[in-house]
């Protein structure tokens, strides 16, 4: 599994990866986390608003920071 977290470094920004990163920990999943912070990399995801997460390639939440309840069904399926 591929999660990126989408932001240019701001406290959101950093609040979900870092929560992504609980998640994923939580779960004992087989992800990788990354964080993209190039505008333009950004852009190419058709997102405007930060911070946005995306997972095996699509994005499933930009413009806030999820509870946790609801990262973990974004990352779990």
């Amino acid at each position: 599994m591929d999660i990126k977290i989408l932001g240019t470094g701001c406290p959101k920004c950093n609040t979900l990866e870092a929560a992504a990163r609980k998640v994923v920990e939580e779960n004992k999943l087989d992800a990788t986390v990354s964080k993209v912070d190039d505008i333009m990399d950004i852009m190419s995801y058709g997102v405007m608003i930060t911070p946005a997460l995306v997972v095996d390639g699509k994005v499933v939440v930009k413009g806030r920071v999820p509870s946790h309840d609801e990262l973990t069904t974004m990352i779990t399926g």
